[in-house]
């Protein structure tokens, strides 16, 4: 079974935002820098609803306007013992190019799946990225960032 989520490449002038992840579906996890993103929930009425419902759960703002989808996904398997817990094999992520128009001071982590969330340099992001995020964002973000 298939997982949808939904995720967000943010940006502001020239920085991207990135969240701190401490915390996935086994549990406790060493900590990674990704995108804010997240899965669908039954009572989403798009995946835009659901973006915006995401991002104020891992940023605490509501200060985004979603500028456009990307055409691909980030897709991945999950662990066997992740598949046991959450009921799916796979998560597919539709990723969108988003916009913030606030000056930061809203941007805090709302629980403890986040323990932080910066800005970083287009240079920058792709090597703080796990594997999929990262051919991702260097495929779509950097080659076809205005596909």
């Amino acid at each position: 079974m298939i997982r949808m989520a939904v995720g967000a490449v943010i940006q502001k002038d020239d920085k991207l935002l990135l969240v701190h992840k401490v915390k996935g579906a086994q549990g406790k996890i060493k900590g990674t820098w990704d995108f804010p993103k997240g899965g669908m929930e039954p009572q989403d009425k798009s995946m835009e609803a659901a973006l915006l419902r995401e991002l104020e759960e891992e940023t605490g703002s509501t200060k985004f306007t979603i500028t456009k989808p990307f055409k691909d996904r980030i897709a991945f398997r999950f662990d066997a013992v992740t598949q046991e817990k959450l009921g799916f094999e796979v998560q597919e992520t539709t990723m969108f190019l988003v916009e913030y128009a606030g000056d930061g001071t809203d941007l805090k982590p709302q629980d403890d799946e986040i323990d932080d969330i910066r800005w970083f340099s287009i240079d920058d992001v792709a090597q703080l990225l796990f594997p999929e995020a990262r051919v991702f964002f260097e495929s779509y973000v950097l080659v076809r960032g205005e596909d």
